[in-house]
């Protein structure tokens, strides 16, 4: 990864990215989808070269743990607090997420119920081989990068006939809320850096629709700091010769296809329904249920839950929903920093890893000191 992070390469790029600017006649402004790129944007330091050179990148809506609604969390909560010998299972960053029944960390478990952080799906069905008479119900949250490894792991507990596993899917589609943002009109954006993991499983052709409807460019870029400057090249080349197109300059990882397997998997074990994202609302074919076969490992059915979710917060004044659409900077809350801090979290956009706030908070406001 040495040339991708070389600091000659770098600087001959953002020369590079200057001149089309100067070459455009005014500044862009580029929305980074993914969460990762904005750490990377922030962590190398590019951000302020980049706005000094007229680029403006906004945050996009690329956070799992950011999108997901209150609902979800309350539902687990309660699973965990109100159901003896339940073992939830969960990633990390989503047991922080403050809610108005709290965190699933700061959660009092029921009788012999306990929380467990995983790192994979697969982990969640080892507990369920190894605590035969428990309730294992995995907390399962994410894009298209980590759906085939939930629907793996659901085809599995069939197959190992794992009756003591369920799942309670917060699963999202990564293009429809595009669509939302440029529908909503509240943010000019001239292009999109879109996601190089989720790209590697849907490939290129679900983003074309934003090129071919809305006339906006757009990039497949990677992660690393010289990734995302070819990325924006190629953006400012779509801009300068008036051909918008979704381009992959993440060659060594993304083929126009995507990973069929991965796709034919999810298509598989989930179908596609419309869905409520955190600071977006609701949003037509952008997330996933169970299908009828596989229903009797969701969560919601096997114990008589109704989950209605909703873009409210247990928080009014936490603005992560706008951070989320890109119509304000996290610096632009007046919780940012103040009360609404790494070990005091608001909002989930200071607790994950790919929230804008957390980034901005850990990278960024060392550029202002």
């Amino acid at each position: 990864m040495e040339e991708f992070r070389q600091e000659e390469v770098t600087s001959a790029l953002i020369k590079k990215i200057k001149k089309k600017i100067e070459a455009i006649g005014r500044s862009v402004r580029i929305m980074e989808v993914c969460g990762t790129h904005t750490m990377t944007v922030y962590r190398y330091g590019l951000k302020p070269i980049l706005e000094e050179s007229g680029v403006d990148l906004l945050s996009g809506p690329g956070c799992p743990v950011c999108i997901t609604p209150d609902e979800y969390h309350e539902i687990i909560i309660s699973l965990l607090t109100e159901r003896p010998k339940t073992i939830v299972a969960s990633f990390g960053d989503m047991t922080r997420v403050p809610t108005s029944k709290g965190s699933l960390q700061t959660a009092v478990p029921a009788a012999s119920s306990r929380l467990k952080i995983v790192y994979s799906p697969a982990e969640a069905l080892e507990l369920a081989s190894s605590y035969p008479d428990c309730e294992i119900i995995f907390f399962g949250a994410g894009f298209e990068t980590t759906i085939p490894s939930i629907a793996f792991t659901v085809k599995e507990a069939r197959a190992r006939q794992l009756t003591n596993f369920s799942l309670l899917a917060a699963c999202w589609l990564i293009p429809p809320p595009l669509r939302a943002i440029l529908e909503s009109a509240e943010v000019a954006i001239d292009g999109f850096l879109y996601p190089g993991h989720v790209s590697v499983i849907i490939g290129s052709a679900p983003y074309r629709f934003v090129a071919e409807e809305y006339k906006i460019p757009g990039t497949i870029t990677g992660f690393e700091p010289n990734d995302v400057l070819l990325g924006i090249i190629s953006i400012l080349d779509q801009i300068l010769e008036g051909k918008p197109q979704v381009a992959i300059e993440y060659r060594r990882a993304v083929k126009t296809n995507g990973n069929q397997k991965a796709l034919a998997l999810m298509a598989e074990v989930f179908e596609i329904r419309d869905a409520f994202w955190r600071g977006l609302g609701l949003i037509p074919q952008s997330g996933l249920a169970l299908k009828k076969e596989y229903q009797e490992f969701d969560a919601l059915k096997r114990f008589s839950l109704s989950l209605t979710p909703s873009i409210r917060s247990f928080n009014p004044s936490c603005r992560c929903g706008e951070v989320l659409r890109g119509v304000i900077s996290p610096k632009d809350c007046p919780l940012f920093g103040q009360v609404c801090r790494p070990e005091s979290p608001y909002g989930p956009c200071m607790v994950s890893h790919e929230g804008a706030c957390l980034i901005h908070f850990k990278y960024g406001l060392r550029w202002s000191e």
